[in-house]
Formats: C-alpha cells, structure tokens, sequence
C-alpha cells in the first residue's frame, strides 16, 4: 500500500514552459540546491577523515609506538576524534544534506532563510574542527559520545535547535504540500530529541573556558550519559537515516513506499520505545537493578518497530529487484538496510542479561557498533550521495565502474571488520570467566588476553583501509564528476498555489469493513482505527506534530528518570567515602584528559570471575563524588575499581614511562610527558570549588587552600617514589597528581575510621571489611 503523498507526488511541481499556462494564484519557487552541494561535500571530506583517523586509531592500538611519544597522538585522545567524526561529523553532514534536499521537495518550497542554512553550515564545520582540535589537547568531559566540554556544547545547542531546528520547522510553516511525508515525520523526532538529550546531558558547572563538572554524579550520571549515548545512536544515527532510507530509496527505485500503514506504525513505535532503552548499557554495574531491566525490556521491544522499517525499506522494491543488479546505487541501499536489521536484531540480544554478561566490555560491543555504523549509516549515506552527485552537478556520475568498485570494497571492509573483532569479543569474554577446576582464575593476567587477540586488532587494521579505500574512490568520483559540471547551473522554477489558511477536508468519515457482521462494536471500531484516517489529520498540521512527537519523547524520558533521582533509596549511600582531596582531583582529571576511560573500567561486576580477578564488587554509594562517572564501555587494560593500594607509587611512575618494564606485552602507549610536564597547582582550586557547588563537603579554608593541600600531598607521594627507588624532586609534575588519584580508586570502602577532613589523603585499604550497618549496598 503506497503512501498517499509519497516523494514522486510531493515533487511532480512540473516547471512549466509557457508563463501562460500557470495560474496567477500559483506561487513561483525554485530549490536551494547550493546548501545541499555544500554538505555534500562536507559529508565526502569528512568520510575521508573519519575513516582515515579510524585507521590510525586501530594502528595505535596494536603499535602504540606509533605515536612517536606525543601526547597528542595517543589512542586515548584520539578514539573520540575518529568516533566524533564519524558520528557527527560525517554521518551529521550526510543527514543535512538529506534534509535540504528531501525536504523543500516534500514541501514545495524552498528553505525559509537561505541565511540560516549557510550559518548552519559553517557553524557546524566550526563545531567539527573544534572537536578536532580539543581531543588531541587533552580537552574533554570524558563522556562517550559526549566529549565536547562546555562552550562547544552551548554552540552545538544554538546550531541545532534554533538555526537548523527554526529553519526546518519554518519550512515546514510555510510548505505548499498540505500533507508532511513520513521523511519528515523523522526528521521532527530527530530534531526535537537530538535537543532534548544534549542539553539535559550536558548540563555543568564550569570550571573554567575548558572544563565543567556536571551536574549528575556516580549512578545518576552514567543513568544519565547512557540515557543520551543510546539515544544518540537512536536519533542520530537511526531516525534521520531512516527518513532518508523513506525519501531516497523509492525515488532510486521508482517504486512507492511498500506501506503506509506499517511506517506509522514503525514510526511511534520507535519514537515512545527507544527512549526507554538507555540502561541496558549498565547490565551487573552498581545501576538500581530495575533500572536496567526496564532498558533490557524495552530494548526487546524494540525488535518489532525495527524490523517493520527494515521490511517496509525492502519490500519497496518489490518489482523492482531486477534493477538492483545493475544499479550500484541500489546495492547500496540494500546492504545498508540488511545491516539496519541485524543491527536492529542484535541490539536488544545484547541487552539480555545473560548474553550481556558475556559481550559487555569486550570487542563485541564493537563490532556491533561498526556493522551497524559501516553498514547502515555508511552505506545508506553513500547510495544517497551517489544518487545525488549528478542531480546536483547536473552531469552525468564520471565512472559508474568506480561506484562498483567502492561498493564491493566497502563491503568487503565491513566482513573482514566485524567477523574477527566477532571473535575477539567472544575470545575475550570467554577467557576473563574461564574458571580451572579447583576454582581458580583459567587466565589471571589480563595481558594474556588482549595478547591472544593482537593478530585479529591487525586484521582490523586492514579492513579499515580497505573501507576507507572506498570513501577515496568516492572522493574521486565527485571531484571529477564536479569537473564535468556545466558553466551556471540551470535552476529550475516551479509553480505551486499556496495552502490556504482554512482546510475544509471533505473526505467522507470511513467505515468499518466489519459493517453488517457479527461483532461487538468496540471491534467496528478498534477496525476503524486501524485505518489510521486520524494519521492524516496529524500529517497537515506540523506544529501540533511536532508536539506531539516531544511530549512522546519527555514523558517516556520522565517515568525513566525521576524514580532514580527522587528515591533515595537507589543510590545508598556510604559513611566512609569522602570527596577527593584537590591533588587527587586534578589526578582525576588528568586521567579523564588522557582518554584513559577509552581503555579502563572503574566498574566491577558481581560475578564471581570478576571479583577473583579485581576485588570486591562496586557498590554505589562509591560513586557520590565522581564527576564524571568512569564506569567504562571496553576494556582493553585491566579495571582500575579497586586499584588503590595494589602497587607501590614508583611502580605506576614506571609504568607511564614505560609499560612493557612492569607489564610485558602491554599494549599501552608511553605517558612519559606527564613525568616531565608541569602540575599548575593554583589552576587546581576553581576544580575544588565546583565541586563543591555540587556538593562535596570541603570547607572554604580548603577551597581557597587547595593548591597547600595539593603541594603537601604531592610531597609526600614524591618521597614515597624516592623511597621505593624513583627518581627526586619530582613533587610538581603531573604524574604524581595522576598517582595520587589512582592510589585512591575504590579504598574508601574499606576504612574502617571516617576521615576528619575532606583533604585527608590516607589511600591504604584496611584489611578488614566494612560492617554491614556501615554500607547499604543494592546488589544486582
């Protein structure tokens, strides 16, 4: 069942050759094809970058050598240039060159400010290049796929939300098409909860023009952070894409869209569930338990909305498949679609709790986030720009053959990607649980692992330069097709009358098909409904739309959250964990500079491997102080929940020189400028001080005093590296404050005295537990 008013019908605007035929109430409008020319090309720059930084990211990560000792070319900085690029970057280009183009042609109109379309361009490209620039410099919240600190968080929000938001819902006002196509339905999910999650996300006290602190800490801020990390995936990198798949696949098909009814229902389905989904990410962490099984729930859910877009994409083609094997650009499409269901298959199999005990932290993970971002973002976005290169250059593509060529190595890029990260996920999984039979620990260096899984991180080495091989021939191909663009580009004026103000729908009320049988009238109506006549009353009125689609969006957001943040109860709390002192807090934010969160966990589960491996499990009262959380998503290094204590101080000094002297095999890079690089202890007091904007408990004397405080403590440790056999006077370099907070990490719970001060610095564990009373834990 095609839609009523699909891509075909919404751009049959003929432009008509003789001035006589239009009628003089007919409005006069031509396309604004230059903002969708420009980011395209973007999205083609960025596709090179992202890929190229991806590539380097996983060389980094077999030969950490590779970054020549500079700070700035480490894999813990760089992983969220090359995950930023792709996501926002790359994949963020693509989306608004589909919604440019898409949309003033289901609209009939042209974009309402041609101002704000270019200001929405280079403001973004602003934003990218910014990102770039910060990560290598150390400068980050430390928060998957929220990174970017604080001033570039205000201009993502102004960008998105008020010039490309206002620009988009003002088409939409002033559209000649009474009816808004399902593209633009996702669209409006997209806009609307894209902003919702990043400002509540990043909400933060600042520190500084380049640090803040937010305003969750521990549970509530991983709560949060997956909350907008799995959102992000679900209205980035999904919504958007499948308004594209809905636009740009029936017009390379010349076939209508395969059911309208299906995509209404894929549609709220996606919108209501998807935000519920978030704390699967938390499966056995220190997360309330009901928590991450509500995400485990809906997640499952999620299967049936999924795949309805999944089959509606593809029985589009229904007549059609005989075009496929000659038309690359339809290649492109149905792989990406595949993708979209197995990814869309796989994720809620990975919030089953059984099967996440085995995948989290381990290269699954990752190998599910690249089928899907390789896949499903990466080939949908280049069958659309394929598609487009020659309308928008108005010439034909300049080698078909290449096209094949990009196709058939990117998909090459993906198997040989996923199928040996597969292996090495499971690898992992399996030898960190393996148990000998007198109930030891299989594989008890953590290094055996990742050792036994080095030959297949090569492999992915290179898949990755052959997916980016493509994103080259793309390149190419655009650059000589642009060549052979004629002199001015012909810009065609189309006709179309104006909506009136009043809309008088003279469709006769329908009726049930069940009229005259047997059956209760609940079913006639129930029936009735089905039809989904109320749909299209939806569909002419975009700002009762769109309202409708946030409300959707807040609501399911707010039964999630508020149990967490108004039940105590959730996030117990523990007498003898105590806030950092202000050398271990500028400690934890070198650590969280570093990217180290890209490789450690500070989360042990409560299973039995685990805690003969790292130590008691964590609880979450531990957390109260940690902004951010730094809970982890992948362990390439062992967990650091209970590291305090566990080596002596010169150890971690020579382990930021040099690895492989204490941990042979070790895949982590050198930190040797942090034993060089100077600690500026009175930049430490504004850290001190937001923190206790958001509640720790330090005194003012302590506040205005950090930088004594920190020079005593760093003392101290400094002597305790001389005294162990380090080197001298080296009390006001960076690595003694990042020592200082790894000696702490998870000691608190085992005091057994309640500290006097905030500024405490005593970091050995006591050998006895702590009494039950003292500790109200929530065990998953």
């Amino acid at each position: 069942m095609a839609t009523a008013s699909g891509p075909h019908d919404a751009a049959k605007s003929s432009q008509s050759t003789n001035a006589s035929s239009r009628s003089l109430s007919d409005d006069q409008f031509s396309y604004d094809d230059a903002i969708v020319r420009m980011f395209v090309g973007a999205t083609i720059l960025w596709a090179v970058v992202a890929t190229l930084a991806g590539v380097i990211v996983a060389a980094l990560l077999v030969m950490p050598s590779l970054s020549g000792g500079l700070e700035w070319l480490s894999f813990g900085r760089l992983r969220p240039v090359h995950t930023n690029a792709a996501i926002f970057a790359f994949a963020g280009n693509a989306i608004f060159a589909a919604v440019y183009y898409s949309t003033q042609r289901l609209c009939k109109a042209r974009m309402w400010s041609d101002s704000l379309s270019r200001i929405h361009f280079w403001g973004w490209q602003l934003i990218i290049v910014s990102a770039a620039v910060s990560f290598p410099l150390g400068i980050t919240q430390g928060r998957e796929y929220a990174e970017l600190e604080w001033p570039i968080d205000i201009a993502i929000a102004v960008i998105w939300l008020f010039v490309f938001g206002g620009n988009f819902l003002m088409t939409l006002v002033n559209r000649r098409e009474r009816h808004m196509y399902v593209a633009i339905w996702f669209y409006i999910a997209t806009i609307v909860t894209v902003a919702v999650l990043h400002v509540f996300n990043n909400l933060v006290v600042p520190a500084g023009w380049f640090k803040g602190y937010s305003v969750y800490a521990g549970v509530q801020d991983a709560f949060m952070q997956w909350w907008y990390g799995h959102n992000a995936v679900a209205f980035f990198l999904t919504t958007p894409f499948l308004g594209l798949m809905y636009y740009f696949l029936p017009k390379a098909a010349g076939r209508p869209v395969f059911s309208y009814r299906l995509s209404i229902i894929h549609f709220w389905s996606l919108v209501f569930i998807y935000i519920w989904a978030g704390p699967h990410h938390l499966h056995y962490t220190a997360l309330p338990e009901w928590a991450s099984t509500l995400g485990m729930l809906f997640s499952l859910m999620l299967w049936m909305p999924s795949w309805g877009g999944m089959i509606n994409g593809l029985l589009t083609l229904r007549g059609a498949w005989h075009k496929v094997a000659a038309d690359p650009v339809l290649k492109f499409f149905v792989v990406g679609i595949t993708f979209y269901g197995m990814s869309t298959f796989e994720g809620p199999l990975l919030s089953i709790k059984a099967v996440n005990a085995l995948s989290h932290y381990t290269d699954w993970t990752i190998a599910h986030v690249h089928s899907g971002a390789l896949g499903w973002n990466g080939f949908m976005s280049f069958g659309m720009l394929y598609w487009l290169l020659p309308r928008l250059f108005q010439t034909k593509i300049w080698s078909e053959k290449l096209v094949s060529w990009h196709f058939w190595t990117g998909t090459m890029g993906i198997l040989f990607y996923i199928v040996p990260i597969y292996a090495a996920g499971l690898m992992q999984g399996l030898m960190w649980r393996a148990m000998d039979d007198t109930g030891h620990l299989a594989y008890p260096d953590f290094i055996e692992t990742t050792q036994s899984i080095v030959p297949l991180w090569w492999i992915r080495v290179a898949a990755g330069v052959l997916y980016m091989s493509g994103t080259l021939m793309l390149m190419v191909n655009a650059i000589m097709t642009w060549t052979k663009r004629p002199p001015v580009y012909e810009v065609p004026v189309y006709s179309a009358p104006p909506l009136a103000s009043e809309y008088h729908d003279d469709a006769k009320p329908g009726t049930s098909s069940l009229e005259g049988a047997p059956v209760l009238e609940v079913g006639k109506k129930v029936d009735l409904f089905a039809r989904m006549g109320w749909h299209r009353k939806w569909e002419r009125l975009p700002i009762k739309f769109t309202v409708l689609v946030t409300a959707a969006v807040i609501i399911a957001t707010l039964f999630e959250l508020i149990p967490t943040f108004l039940i105590r109860s959730n996030v117990p709390t523990i007498a003898t964990v105590q806030p950092y002192t202000p050398l271990e807090l500028a400690g934890r934010h070198i650590y969280v500079s570093e990217g180290c969160y890209n490789c450690h966990s500070q989360m042990i589960r409560p299973m039995v491997a685990e805690t003969k491996r790292y130590g008691e499990y964590s609880k979450p009262g531990e957390f109260i102080y940690d902004r951010p959380f730094q809970w982890g998503s992948r362990r390439i290094g062992p967990d650091l929940a209970r590291e305090g204590g566990k080596q002596s101080s010169f150890w971690h000094w020579t382990h930021f020189e040099n690895p492989e002297l204490v941990s042979p095999g070790s895949v982590m890079p050198a930190f040797d400028h942090l034993l060089t690089s100077e600690l500026n202890f009175e930049a430490i007091e504004p850290h001190v001080r937001a923190a206790a904007m958001l509640g720790a408990p330090y005194t003012e004397e302590e506040i205005t005093g950090s930088a004594d405080l920190a020079r005593a403590q760093a003392l101290k440790i400094a002597g305790d590296v001389v005294a162990q056999g380090g080197p001298a006077n080296k009390q006001d370099v960076q690595a003694i404050a990042l020592i200082a907070y790894l000696q702490r990490i998870g000691t608190d719970l085992f005091r057994t005295d309640e500290p006097e001060e905030a500024g405490a610095t005593e970091t050995e564990p006591a050998e006895t537990e702590p009494a039950e009373a003292e500790v109200a834990v929530m065990v998953p």
